[in-house]
């Protein structure tokens, strides 16, 4: 999954470290999911989310493709 968050992150002159006191989280947590190393448990994107004010979908992209404008058709199962 790729985001932007390190951009997020300098824009508002935090550090990993500070960025991660916020979260509860260390910092190489913060590294790893900058590098896309990581994939952030579903509270913890709430949680960065919400510090940038914005939506996890406006953070993070899956497989890098930019955010769908809208969202996709639900698919039938079963």
């Amino acid at each position: 999954m790729k985001n932007d968050l390190p951009e997020r992150r300098r824009a508002a002159g935090l550090s990993q470290a500070r960025l991660g006191e916020l979260l509860g989280v260390s910092r190489q947590t913060i590294n790893a999911i900058e590098r896309g190393r990581y994939d952030p448990s579903l509270p913890l994107a709430f949680a960065l989310a919400g510090i940038f004010g914005a939506r996890i979908e406006d953070i993070f992209t899956p497989d890098g493709r930019e955010s769908p404008t809208r969202a996709p058709e639900p698919r039938r199962i079963g």
